[in-house]
């Protein structure tokens, strides 16, 4: 997986994010409990996301078990019952997910020409859920936030993607969900695809497969 072929790859590398990208959540049971609750869809993810809500759990400094009590302390003076709160705050912990067949397979066909890392903003059970998804073999490396102490959009967690990929951050082709995340790898220089839906990887990738 080097840059030997006759026509260089425009990048050396591809780093692509996880979470609504190469994974999708289900929202629906989640979303079924607000309703019954008589809170709006969407409220317990807009606690649970609030900025330096997630962070420690991202930062692997507490569990994921932690977070989801921190969630469900956060609801407790929307919904009538600490029981209530707790069950939103576990159907967001558990809410179901499953792989997009088409971005993996046009990871995996990227993967023949450069080396592929995976870049997340996750908690610690990253690794166990993409082996749930068979996807254990998909990357040559996983950066998981987590495990490393550093997240999106800390510069040093891309530096320390580039290193893994052997290449410098000028050759990387950055995949991301988030316009935050994205704007900071374009400012180390970094290819970048603000990913909406495989159509915008697919294009992107496009020069490694002609």
């Amino acid at each position: 997986m080097t840059d030997n072929n006759n026509a260089r790859p425009p990048f050396g590398a591809v780093l692509c994010d996880v979470d609504n990208v190469v994974r999708t959540f289900d929202s629906g049971r989640l979303e079924t409990l607000e309703r019954a609750a008589g809170i709006a869809e969407g409220t317990t993810k807009k606690i649970a996301f609030a900025p330096g809500m997630d962070l420690p759990m991202l930062l692997g400094e507490i569990t994921s078990q932690e977070w989801a009590e921190a969630v469900a302390d956060g609801l407790a003076g929307l919904v009538p019952e600490p029981q209530t709160a707790y069950e939103l705050a576990r159907a967001l912990l558990e809410s179901p997910f499953h792989a997009d067949d088409e971005v993996v397979a046009l990871l995996r066909r990227a993967r023949i020409r450069v080396p592929l890392v995976l870049v997340s903003n996750a908690a610690l059970e990253l690794e166990s859920d993409l082996a749930s998804l068979g996807l254990a073999d998909l990357a040559d490396h996983v950066v998981n936030s987590a495990r490393v102490g550093l997240a999106k959009p800390d510069p040093r967690i891309y530096h320390l993607a580039a290193d893994l990929a052997g290449t410098s951050p000028d050759r990387c082709l950055f995949i991301d969900d988030s316009e935050e995340n994205v704007a900071a790898a374009e400012a180390l220089g970094m290819h970048t695809v603000h990913f909406h839906e495989p159509a915008d990887l697919e294009r992107a990738l496009q020069p490694l497969f002609t």
